[in-house]
């Protein structure tokens, strides 16, 4: 099975002018932690937002999430994969990189997003095993 067979699809950048606030409504909306970021759906990924970015760095700094942005919170260091990759490997990345979820880009030369896979995306599609496993390297070490 494929990357592409159990990602969700329905992803779509932020502008990098977004404010906080603004991304933690979109978040809040599509039932999610995690955006890319991009000033156009040609562009290519700028770096993501989470929640954690939000919070603890923003918020618990004393940053006002109604004029700070997401470019100035934002993780630059994006973890990807690609949609022909297996969902073996996805899972070897996100165990090794420990994160719980990667951006899907295309294919190795136009690298455009086209969707984002979550532990959740491996363990719902009949992958008790490999998430279990996925769970488990990715909490190993985590102190938090």
């Amino acid at each position: 099975m494929n990357v592409q067979d159990v990602m969700t699809r329905d992803v779509e950048y932020i502008p990098s002018d977004t404010t906080l606030a603004e991304a933690a409504l979109k978040m809040r909306d599509s039932d999610t932690g995690f955006l890319p970021i991009g000033d156009s759906d040609q562009s290519k990924l700028q770096g993501v937002i989470t929640d954690r970015d939000i919070v603890v760095r923003a918020i618990a700094a004393g940053k006002d999430p109604n004029k700070a942005t997401v470019k100035e919170f934002k993780t630059d260091k994006v973890l990807y994969c690609y949609q022909s990759d297996s969902v073996e490997s996805a899972a070897e990345n996100m165990r090794e990189q420990q994160v719980y979820r990667l951006v899907v880009l295309d294919n190795k030369d136009d690298k455009r997003l086209c969707g984002i896979v979550s532990l959740g995306d491996v363990v719902r599609h009949d992958n008790e095993n490999l998430g279990g496993k996925t769970a488990r390297g990715i909490s190993e070490g985590k102190t938090h």
